[in-house]
């Protein structure tokens, strides 16, 4: 595996650990769509959460986060879809980002939440 899926992989793992350290419940990691995937699908309370993991080993060109672009958030707006209706969900959903910057060793998560608003 290249190096860069090792550090996503990795990156994944964090936030998954993360989430669950907030009281989230983990329904689907990796979830696909046809070519669409959702890192991380899980339930916070009343909502349904879509979680984009992004993850890097340096921010000299901006923070793992910026990488979520409209046409991603247009991708995981079609994937949520797709989950809500094959699993009838009727919970609000949420799009969140959780980056991951691993550097020396070192983890720095930020989860942000309500990070976009699907758009028609």
């Amino acid at each position: 595996m290249a190096e860069h899926n090792d550090i996503g992989k990795a990156g994944e793992v964090l936030a998954q650990k993360h989430l669950k350290e907030k009281g989230y419940t983990i329904l689907e990691t990796n979830w696909r769509h046809g070519k669409d995937e959702i890192d991380i699908i899980a339930t916070d309370g009343k909502f349904l959460i879509i979680a984009e993991v992004k993850t890097r080993q340096s921010n000299r060109l901006g923070e793992p986060e910026i990488s979520v672009t409209r046409d991603k958030q247009r991708f995981l707006v079609r994937a949520a879809d797709a989950y809500i209706q094959r699993h009838n969900i009727g919970m609000e959903t949420r799009f969140d980002i959780v980056s991951v910057l691993l550097k020396n060793e070192k983890a720095t998560i930020n989860h942000i939440v309500d990070a976009f608003y699907p758009t028609l």
